[in-house]
């Protein structure tokens, strides 16, 4: 069997794979972190990456790449317990968590550590390459954004504000200028923003960089 993964991928998960006999080959990857077939692609993230990608929205434009394979599949790697390690509100990660999987329709799979990744990984690839016939080929690159998809990578960078939410701001008030200029009482008139969220948002947005 062969596993494709991306050269920044080091550590227990690759050399775990090479024990199990497994063919790795080592490349820039410009959508996930590993290659399976020519169908599955996986993101691997630790608890705390995760929760950061979180923070940053960087998850969301990874994610909507990643759904450019048939079968993209996300790792959450870690034991430790994902509500306690960031000040990060309880509901903002159960909500990220559905979002995945029912807005992006990509599953989750949980693992220990990087023993037992490797230990899926090399499950799923026996699965793809040797029960279902599936040769290992990267078709997909990084998409460029279109205007759209840019807009609203933009606003979905604001507070408590993700993919859906993003989309509903720019229906109500058309363009990212007004959206960053218009009133939290305004902001409020918009479902799913309630006035602390609201308050949020113009804080960041009113707030001086330094």
């Amino acid at each position: 069997m062969k596993i494709v993964f991306d050269y920044r991928e080091t550590g227990d998960v690759t050399t775990e794979l090479q024990k199990m006999g497994v063919d790795l080959k080592s490349r820039r990857l410009q959508i996930g972190d590993f290659l399976i077939s020519k169908d599955t692609a996986v993101e691997r993230k630790t608890v705390h990456d995760f929760l950061q990608s979180i923070i940053n929205k960087r998850i969301f434009s990874q994610l909507s790449d990643l759904k450019k394979f048939e079968k993209p599949l996300l790792i959450i790697e870690g034991d430790e317990d994902i509500y306690s390690l960031r000040d990060i509100h309880e509901n903002a990660i159960r909500g990220a968590l559905l979002c995945i999987s029912l807005d992006y329709g990509i599953p989750i799979i949980k693992t220990k550590d990087q023993k037992d990744t490797a230990l899926f990984l090399y499950s799923l690839a026996k699965r793809e390459q040797l029960e279902l016939k599936k040769p290992v080929a990267s078709r997909y690159k990084r998409s460029r954004m279109n205007k759209k998809e840019l807009q609203e990578h933009i606003v979905s960078g604001l507070p408590h504000v993700g993919p859906t939410l993003a989309k509903n701001l720019l229906k109500k008030f058309k363009t990212i200028e007004k959206i960053f200029s218009t009133s939290d009482q305004d902001l409020v008139k918009v479902d799913k923003i309630g006035k602390k969220k609201a308050k949020e948002i113009r804080k960041i947005i009113e707030k001086k960089y330094r």
